[in-house]
């Protein structure tokens, strides 16, 4: 829980931007009444988690109180189990409010651009791309997040071998950026006769959505190429030169564009991606300098990892950052993917906490 004193500066400043964001006044300019209604955000969440432990706390303390006054063995068992449970609850939200209160990264509150690849496995690690776009898509809507698709290249029966999309609401890389890494799924596939599992790979990037201001590129270090877009098969889906291609010359970083039927809206999305690719290369590198000087567990410096792994057969999603495993892959596939992403930010606070 948070002391008296601070709780009191936190609701002092949480009443003001109540009557803040209400006022049209504030509205007039859209950067910053989307910072005000951030902060509004992140002091309700910190409230409403200290507000939580204060009941769960006065729910264990009358838990406790039948046990000691209890004669009935029966009920004094469901008040021990209930115990276990309300103070897991007590741990589970004050790690909660322990991260809510920890200094944020710069980055967290950015919008973010998701890279989602086919690795090893063929079709198979196609047909995974697309489950995790919906995966993602679908925890987006549980967010109230909004999604753009920039770029998807699609197979013949479903899958994607890559697809490229915006994802834009309130802290949203600070959620996301422990997905960045190889996510391997082992299933059997429907064509395989034997029953035998098949394990695939492919690779999640979660890039912060850089503004020019982050990452200022030389009009002299791009090459631009245009030509006409080409839907699957490479029929021609545009009868315009409108696909572009962008080529980072210092990099050999290369970035292309279809999906709109504009030149220059595809170019304006293809500067956003290697923009953010730019900047996550800056973090990757400060990243890989901490690494060096202490052990981290779920660092994103390292885009090359196996961080995760679906196991179909046994319904199992386990993340080998944190040991972590569950048994609920179906409801995990459909978005319900929070109590990874919490456990992640929490590992991460605690590292940032122990570790200076």
């Amino acid at each position: 829980m948070i002391s008296k004193e601070r709780l009191d500066v936190i609701q002092k400043e949480y009443d003001e931007l109540k009557d803040r964001i209400i006022n049209p006044s504030e509205m007039n300019d859209q950067r910053s009444y989307k910072n005000l209604n951030r902060r509004f955000n992140e002091l309700q969440e910190i409230i409403t988690a200290n507000s939580e432990i204060t009941d769960l706390m006065l729910q264990l303390n009358h838990a406790k109180e039948l046990v000691d006054n209890e004669h009935d063995p029966d009920m004094i068992m469901l008040a021990k189990e209930e115990i276990i449970q309300i103070e897991s609850k007590i741990e589970h939200t004050k790690n909660k409010l322990r991260d809510l209160l920890a200094p944020r990264d710069s980055n967290d509150d950015k919008n973010v651009i998701i890279e989602i690849r086919a690795g090893t496995g063929g079709e198979e690690a196609a047909l995974f791309v697309a489950d995790l776009f919906r995966m993602y898509s679908r925890y987006a809507e549980l967010n109230s997040w909004k999604k753009s698709v920039i770029s998807l290249n699609e197979t013949g029966i479903g899958g994607l071998k890559e697809v490229i999309f915006l994802l834009e609401g309130d802290n949203v890389y600070g959620t996301m950026r422990f997905e960045s890494g190889v996510h391997r799924v082992q299933r059997i596939p429907e064509t395989e006769a034997n029953g035998r599992i098949h394990t695939s790979a492919i690779s999640v990037a979660v890039l912060p959505e850089a503004d020019e201001v982050d990452i200022s590129i030389n009009e002299n270090d791009i090459k631009i190429d245009v030509y006409r877009s080409s839907g699957h098969g490479g029929q021609s889906v545009n009868t315009t030169d409108s696909a572009v291609r962008i080529t980072h010359i210092p990099t050999g970083m290369v970035v292309t564009c279809q999906d709109e039927k504009s030149q220059i809206k595809n170019k304006a999305k293809a500067m956003d991606v290697l923009r953010s690719r730019l900047l996550d290369m800056e973090i990757a590198k400060q990243e890989a300098l901490i690494s060096s000087s202490r052990k981290s567990q779920v660092s994103t410096g390292d885009r090359s990892a196996k961080i995760r792994t679906y196991n179909f057969p046994q319904s199992r999603i386990t993340d080998h950052r944190i040991n972590l495993t569950s048994y609920q892959l179906t409801a995990f596939l459909n978005g319900e993917i929070n109590d990874f992403i919490d456990a992640l930010k929490i590992t991460h606070h605690n590292e940032r906490v122990n570790n200076g």
